[in-house]
């Protein structure tokens, strides 16, 4: 499977996600979508960038968009920490790579002096009609999610 780009129309995809509930990218035609990529459940960055997001909540709903968060990680990982950081929208259970594939976010990474590969920390933007329209890559957490408020502001100003 080739990696997507801006300005394509993301294929549909179907995904287990938090809550019992199978998601396609259709469900959310008409809305914008952002998809926050990160490397792993209740870890110090990505617990701060979910807060960040579900902080941030009611202002993306005010602008018709969606968040959904993707790791590898299993479900279960997944209720444990949407539960534990009260989060107000749901995860996604990547653990056979083919959403991770589609936006070619699994880098090879130095932890702790070794070479693994991991999810490397990564935002994206679907318009209501399904396309590719913002990616950021390589994110830091700080001041991230502001950042993509600000655009989706800007895209619907």
């Amino acid at each position: 499977m080739t990696s997507i780009t801006i300005g394509q129309t993301v294929p549909d995809f179907e995904i287990s996600a938090t809550g019992d509930k199978t998601i396609h990218l259709s469900d959310y035609t008409g809305k914008t979508v952002v998809l926050y990529f990160y490397p792993k459940d209740s870890t110090p960055g990505c617990t701060l960038e979910g807060q960040a997001f579900r902080d941030a909540n009611e202002d993306f709903t005010a602008l018709n968009t969606v968040i959904l968060g993707v790791s590898r990680d299993s479900l279960r990982s997944h209720e444990n920490f949407k539960t534990k950081q009260c989060f107000n929208f749901d995860l996604l259970s990547d653990a056979d790579e083919q959403l991770c594939a589609l936006f070619d976010v699994v880098k090879m990474k130095n932890m702790y002096g070794k070479e693994v590969r991991g999810i490397e920390r990564s935002t994206f933007i679907i318009d209501t009609q399904g396309v590719l329209i913002k990616e950021w890559r390589k994110v830091k957490v700080k001041d991230h999610v502001s950042e993509v408020l600000d655009f989706i502001k800007t895209q619907l100003a």
